[in-house]
């Protein structure tokens, strides 16, 4: 028996060794003082005392169209984790999974009902705050979350007297660099499935994109009308009409607005760089702020 047990404690030994000879080998990346999964906790209770920004980077696990991997929320994390170190910020771990019941239909996705994603959003903001860390700011990589993220940080100033800043970070990008990157006709290349993550996929993670497979948006009707890029109503008389609609019910493709085949890494390279120049200028701005008093400007650098 002991025998036995002393081959066994060598083979996990010798697998222990192998595998971090691999990380080394492949260039594992050091500790980084921006990334919070990376710190001990006496590293990060000894930053409280200059109460560091810190970036909470949220996106979702959904269908993104054939092309591209469904864990958005990769991108969305990478983004706020360059904003953290060029701003001197600490980005919290991605909240993974968001909220959008239209893309429940998609096999693969993981949506949180909106009582959970908000109670998780609270949850994760007041493990901060309850630290004396005022300084925070949400960067959403989901567009559907922003009504809930909006409500959670009503209550927390109510119930707290701070205000959370959050970010949409697909909807900040100005329609002045969307004309640089794909000219007058920007509007064919933007929506659900298409740029801007695809391109954004693209420049961050080539390995997980499939543009082989990549189609235009193939819309269906509902009602014998035309159905919204959101995929939750239709239009009649020019004006929406919101229905419960799934995204198998109107966008055969997962696509849902736009064409993924004009995305480039090279456009993504820009709008990565011009999302993570504006969270860290944003990020220097607010943290010369009083989050507990906005009437007041910031204090001088």
């Amino acid at each position: 028996m002991a025998s036995a047990e002393a081959k066994t404690k060598a083979r996990a030994a010798g697998r222990s060794e192998t595998v971090a000879a691999s990380a080394r080998d492949a260039g594992a990346p050091a500790k980084r003082a921006h990334a919070l999964q990376d710190l001990s906790w006496p590293e990060f209770r000894d930053r409280l005392a200059g109460n560091p920004p810190i970036l909470l980077p949220l996106g979702s696990q959904e269908q993104q169209g054939p092309h591209a991997p469904m864990g958005d929320y990769v991108l969305a994390e990478r983004l706020a984790l360059a904003a953290a170190e060029r701003a001197g910020a600490i980005c919290a771990p991605v909240l993974p999974f968001g909220h959008a019941d239209f893309f429940r239909g998609a096999a693969g996705g993981i949506q949180l009902r909106a009582s959970t994603f908000s109670m998780i959003l609270e949850d994760m903001v007041t493990a901060f705050l309850d630290h004396g860390l005022s300084h925070i700011v949400i960067c959403n990589g989901h567009s559907t979350n922003a009504p809930l993220i909006a409500q959670v940080a009503q209550k927390l100033r109510a119930e707290r007297g701070v205000m959370i800043a959050s970010l949409n970070l697909w909807r900040m990008i100005p329609d002045s660099l969307w004309e640089e990157v794909h000219g007058a006709g920007s509007a064919r290349a933007r929506g659900h499935g298409a740029d801007p993550v695809t391109s954004v996929g693209l420049h961050l993670t080539p390995e997980l994109m499939r543009m082989g497979a990549a189609r235009p948006a193939m819309r269906s009707s509902a009602f014998g009308l035309p159905t919204t890029s959101l995929f939750a109503g239709v239009t009649f008389g020019g004006f929406e009409v919101g229905l419960p609609l799934d995204v198998t019910e109107v966008a055969s493709n997962g696509v849902g607005a736009g064409d993924p085949t004009l995305a480039s890494a090279e456009a993504g390279a820009r709008f990565s760089e011009w999302i993570v120049a504006a969270i860290t200028d944003f990020v220097a701005h607010f943290r010369r702020c009083d989050p507990a008093r906005p009437h007041l400007g910031p204090e001088p650098a």
